[in-house]
């Protein structure tokens, strides 16, 4: 994705967790389901409210922009509707997430 980074080979003694992961911040829905899938369907696997691991157990959140936005959101209980959709997701789905908002 064009940005750099660096892993070490820790061996045994340091292995990894969800303390560290990938953010991805996605359009719409075909972006999303793209690197979810891509993650996914090479050997990760599916976590909850969009994270997942690849298949070298790297965790990463597939975050579309609206939810970002919908947690910011200054009605309390719009982001709450959005947090309440997303708690029931693996990969996040976008037209659920604006259901919630417009209710």
């Amino acid at each position: 994705m064009g940005i750099p980074c660096l892993g070490l080979n820790g061996g045994p003694a340091f292995k990894h967790n969800e303390a560290f992961s990938f953010q991805v911040a996605t359009d719409d829905q075909a972006e999303t389901d793209r690197l979810w899938n891509a993650i996914v369907g090479n050997g990760g696997e599916e976590s909850e409210c969009g994270w997942c691991k690849d298949k070298w157990g790297l965790s990463w959140q597939i975050t579309p922009r609206i939810l970002t936005a919908a947690y910011t959101h200054p009605d309390r209980a719009v982001a709450k509707r959005a947090f309440e959709a997303m708690m029931g997701m693996k990969k996040i789905d976008i037209a659920a997430i604006e259901a919630a908002l417009e209710r």
